[in-house]
């Protein structure tokens, strides 16, 4: 399996429909400065399969500031589980915040 790039409508439609569940892989600080409501914080050096909420019968949906943590952070996670999959927030919170919605 791979990483899929998602935008930010997407993500919005499946937290909105409780499909997805949302983890944002940057630092505690970055996260306290601006989030996305409903994102789990596990930054990229502490993400594992066993440090994941359950996301059963749910999308997996990474984010970080612009995307490229995030990606890295889904190579760690299909390491550990190729079967996985895993989805990117395209552009991270930038691309986030400055969505049209």
């Amino acid at each position: 399996m791979s990483v899929t790039n998602i935008d930010c409508p997407t993500l919005k439609k499946w937290l909105k429909n409780n499909e997805a569940v949302l983890i944002d892989v940057r630092e505690l600080a970055e996260y306290q400065e601006s989030k996305i409501d409903q994102a789990h914080l596990i930054p990229l050096g502490e993400i594992s399969i066993n440090s994941l909420p359950d996301f059963k019968n749910k999308k997996l949906v990474l984010h970080c500031r612009s995307g490229k943590r995030s990606l890295t952070a889904g190579a760690k996670l299909l390491e550990e589980n190729p079967n996985l999959e895993i989805y990117n927030l395209e552009g991270g919170i930038i691309a986030w915040n400055n969505c049209t919605f």
